[in-house]
C-alpha cells in the first residue's frame, strides 16, 4: 500500500469549504479546524477573505516585519493544545503616496501570521466602506456593527482620510480608536496624509490616540502602479 504526499487544495475545494462555512453560520476568518486537519486547509481557509489582487502579498518592510514577529510573540493559546490567537499588540500606521504598496505590505502581515501558524481573526475595510456600512439606515444595527469592528482582534482600516470629513465621520473613528487604544488590539492603518493633514481630519482625540498607540512606517514617494505600466 503506497502512501502520498498531501496535495495543496485547489480553488474549487476552498471555495467548496467557504460554502459549506457559510450553510453552517461559520466565519473563515474565526473558524478553528480541529487539531487533526491539515494546518494547509487550515491556512487556506483563514485566508479566503484576502482580495485576489493580494492574494500572493509579501511583507517585506523591515518595520512591518518587525510587527508581524511581536504580534505572533505575544499571541497566546486559548487552553493547552490549542492554536495561539491574537491577543494584544502594537499597531502601525503606514503613510505614503497612492500606490506606494501600503495595502500590499497589510495583507502581506496577515499572510505573515497565518503563515507563522497563528490563528487570525480579522477584518480590512477602506475608511469609505467603514463610514458607509456603520452609517445609521433602517434595519441595520449600526451599534452592533460598530462593536463588531472595534473588537476584532486584528483590524486593517486603508486609506484613513479618503472620505469626507464630517463630525460624524470623526466621532465613529475616535469611538473605534479608542477602544482598541484602550485594549491594545492590533492595528493597521494605511493613510496618504501627511501627518498634519491627518491631525486637522481626524482632530486631537484621535490623532493623539494614533500617535501613541502606532509606529509610524514612512513610504518611498513612488506610484508602484505608474512605474509597473509605465
Amino acid at each position: 500500500m503506497s502512501s502520498r504526499e498531501p496535495r495543496p487544495l485547489g480553488q474549487g475545494a476552498l471555495d467548496r469549504m467557504t460554502r459549506i462555512l457559510a450553510r453552517r453560520n461559520i466565519d473563515p476568518a474565526t473558524f478553528t479546524a480541529p487539531d487533526d486537519e491539515p494546518d494547509q486547509a487550515l491556512r487556506a481557509t483563514l485566508l479566503t477573505r484576502v482580495p485576489p489582487r493580494y492574494r500572493d502579498a509579501v511583507a517585506d518592510h523591515p518595520q512591518v516585519l518587525a510587527w508581524v514577529r511581536e504580534v505572533a510573540r505575544q499571541a497566546a493559546a486559548p487552553n493547552p493544545g490549542a492554536r495561539r490567537q491574537i491577543t494584544t499588540g502594537p499597531s502601525l500606521l503606514m503613510a505614503g503616496v497612492v500606490g506606494a504598496g501600503k495595502t500590499h505590505q497589510a495583507y502581506g502581515a496577515v499572510r505573515a501570521l497565518v503563515r507563522d501558524g497563528i490563528t487570525v481573526r480579522w477584518r480590512a475595510t477602506s475608511a469609505a466602506d467603514l463610514y458607509a456600512d456603520l452609517r445609521p439606515r433602517p434595519g441595520a444595527d449600526s451599534e452592533r456593527a460598530l462593536a463588531a469592528v472595534s473588537r476584532c482582534p486584528l483590524l486593517i482600516i486603508d486609506d484613513l482620510g479618503a472620505a469626507k470629513p464630517s463630525e460624524w465621520v470623526e466621532e465613529v473613528t475616535y469611538r473605534i480608536i479608542n477602544h482598541r487604544y484602550n485594549h491594545l488590539l492590533p492595528t493597521l492603518v494605511t493613510t496618504n496624509l501627511a501627518i498634519r493633514d491627518l491631525r486637522a481630519y481626524l482632530g486631537d482625540r484621535v490623532s493623539s490616540r494614533l500617535a501613541q498607540m502606532t509606529t509610524r512606517v514612512e513610504f518611498e514617494p513612488t506610484d508602484r502602479r505608474r512605474v509597473r505600466t509605465a
